[in-house]
């Protein structure tokens, strides 16, 4: 991450690169019509001409079906220019006043409303904190109702970068607007879901209308995983505009074939190491996909070079530790096993011994998720492999890199990402129902609306079925925080239950399953996570990244599941509540138990007071019943100590 008040290849000096307002023209549509300081250098600060890997833009900040809102906000990435660099974090706070309310009124202004959108483009991900202060910024810019008064824009460059540097990373306001609990008490259990189905680096759409719910909701589930916010992303957005690379060398370097990456098929990963792989010839090119395949356009096709075999490249002599493009994921994995073999087989036996004796009984309370007091300040160094600004248990992990996109809000015009090759993977947010209705160009669709998530591959489904421990440990996070739901005092704010708290749960369950990785004879370790989960897990980019490396912070982690234990009634109702809350079966149950409901409601009421009362009776008494299953009991698991770090 670059820091502030660095100032390189003719980049504006401090985290804030550009000011931007971008506005809807009758003719022309969405178009940039000022920025500060101008996005090409020696163009006017009322040009209209962009970057060309920026070209999105104007729709990113100004979104699809805007005009069914007053206003909104919007967090979208862009690549950086000439493909150097990080990410570029976009925060775009939009409005819409009465054409007949300004006080001057343009010639080109034929419409009722005006629409436009103020936009920071920064290179620190600082999207609440930046949120709040836009939306000031851009309301005293619409109450002037004269768009020519650009003053208070330059004003708000120059405050951002006085005001703003890298150590705004550090603190808690990076999650500022970032709500886990929220997302817990929408999502309840699936919470758990969503988050192994990033793990798995899945092609992952979320849904939902307007924007700021869809970007809040996407980017709260990466806050979950450990350093993801502030050092993850600095090469989530690594793509090339459609129809607009000239040169097939760059192409390579910036975004690897598809034939780089090891293709798993899920339902083999339990029988062989290498999954499934397809050959679509077009012509002179050969291009490597993972079953399943789906339609690519030609022009994508045209980018590719030939290829006929899949080569192992070996380890680049001296990886920049200032890059993340390293040849590292064409490397054979037994490379990065030979060399470390024994030195983890020390850890693993060491570690093994040492919680073998200090493991929790399956009778009694279950390891406690409360965080230690950090006592030292965190040290972070770049990752040789990863590129990215990694800490002593090796996070983030790097899940957003080498083609697996990151993207909060995608524009219409970047439908064409979902199906390029050179994509891996993406976690990506949609309000347009086109994106929703080509179901087979992701894995997984999240309708936020409607907290449900859409697996279409039945394998898929089965690994990310919840063990029993895993819905202990998501019993344990809803429980904590709809209890405190109703307290006007604490409002969140407090230590158990609150957004801290929850992050630190997940930091808690992400350590585990690494530490249990690692052991020797894990095999009741890895089943209380999934076993078909870790294996596939194993497989992906960002387990076979934070692998090569040695992390002997992790001998002081705990490797059991912190909800590890026996079967009890409590898990037989938590296992019929998700099953009744999430199959299909379960959801036809439940509307014909409230279809029969109203019917004995309604035939009650017909034939009499006393005969309805009995019914009545009897209705609630089995919803009484029901109520035990469908709800968490706050009795079904012994409450961990109390007690803050």
């Amino acid at each position: 991450m670059e820091k502030a008040g660095r100032e390189g290849d003719g980049a504006p000096c401090g985290p804030v690169l550009h000011i931007v307002v971008v506005g809807f023209h009758h003719k022309k549509g969405c178009q940039v019509e000022f920025s500060y300081p101008p996005l090409i250098p020696g163009d006017g600060h009322d040009s209209h001409t962009l970057p060309e890997e920026w070209k999105y833009l104007p729709f990113l900040a100004l979104p699809d079906g805007a005009h069914n809102y007053q206003e909104d906000t919007v967090f979208f990435h862009l690549p950086p220019r000439n493909g150097n660099g990080a990410t570029v974090y976009g925060i775009s706070c939009y409005r819409q006043i009465e054409a007949k309310a300004l006080k001057v009124r343009q010639a080109d202004i034929t419409r009722e409303t005006v629409q436009k959108s103020v936009c920071v483009l920064s290179k620190l991900p600082l999207y609440g904190l930046l949120q709040a202060k836009l939306q000031l910024i851009t309301h005293a810019y619409f109450e002037e109702k004269d768009f020519s008064q650009i003053s208070i824009l330059k004003e708000l460059y120059e405050h951002m970068n006085s005001s703003l540097g890298g150590a705004s990373l550090e603190g808690s306001q990076v999650y500022l607007g970032l709500s886990p609990r929220d997302l817990v008490l929408h999502f309840r259990h699936k919470v758990l879901i969503l988050f192994k189905l990033i793990l798995l680096e899945k092609k992952v759409l979320f849904y939902i209308s307007p924007v700021n719910r869809l970007v809040g909701a996407l980017m709260t589930v990466l806050s979950l995983f450990p350093g993801m916010i502030e050092h993850g992303l600095s090469d989530c957005s690594q793509y090339r505009p459609r129809k607009s690379m000239s040169e097939d060398i760059g192409l390579q370097e910036s975004n690897p074939p598809a034939n780089d990456f090891i293709s798993e098929s899920t339902s083999d990963i339990s029988n062989t190491s290498l999954g499934t792989v397809t050959k679509i010839t077009s012509g002179n090119t050969v291009l490597q996909m993972e079953q399943p395949c789906f339609q690519v356009e030609d022009n994508n096709n045209r980018e590719q070079e030939p290829s006929d075999t899949v080569c192992y490249l070996k380890p680049p002599p001296r990886p920049s530790p200032e890059s993340s493009e390293s040849d590292w994921e064409t490397l054979d994995p037994s490379v990065l096993e030979d060399s470390s073999l024994k030195e983890r087989e020390q850890i693993g036996s060491d570690q093994t011994n040492l919680f073998q004796k200090d493991s929790v009984p399956s009778d009694s309370f279950p390891i406690t998720v409360q965080p230690q007091a950090n006592t030292r300040q965190v040290v972070l160094i770049p990752g040789l492999i990863s590129g990215l600004e990694e800490d002593q248990y090796g996070m983030p992990l790097a899940i957003f890199t080498k083609g697996y996109l990151c993207l909060p809000y995608m524009a219409l015009q970047q439908h064409h990402l979902l199906s390029d090759v050179t994509v891996r993977g993406f976690v990506a947010g949609a309000t347009n129902i086109l994106f929703r209705q080509q179901k087979h160009l992701s894995d997984a669709i999240v309708e936020v609306e409607e907290a449900l998530i859409q697996i279409h591959d039945p394998e898929l489904r089965k690994l990310l079925n919840p063990t029993t421990a895993d819905l202990r440990f998501a019993d344990y996070l809803v429980r904590h925080v709809t209890e405190n739901r109703d307290d006007v005092f604490l409002d969140g704010t407090g230590w158990e239950g609150g957004d801290e708290w929850i992050r630190a749960q997940f930091a808690v369950y992400i350590h585990a399953l690494l530490a249990a990785t690692l052991q020797l004879d894990n095999e009741k370790m890895l089943s209380d996570y999934g076993t078909a989960f870790v294996a596939a897990w194993k497989n992906t980019h960002n387990y076979r990244v934070w692998n090569s490396n040695k992390h002997p912070a992790l001998s002081e982690i705990n490797p059991n599941h912190p909800f590890q234990g026996q079967y009890s009634v409590s898990d037989m109702k938590l296992r019929f509540s998700h099953s009744v809350q999430n199959s299909e079966r379960g959801k036809k149950i439940g509307n014909v138990m409230v279809t029969t409901s109203r019917n004995v409601v309604q035939t009650g009421k017909a034939v009499g007071q006393s005969v309805g009362g009995a019914f009545s009776s009897a209705k609630t008494a089995m919803s009484s019943w029901l109520s035990t299953f469908t709800t968490s009991s706050p009795q079904s698991l012994p409450e961990p100590p109390s007690g803050k770090p």
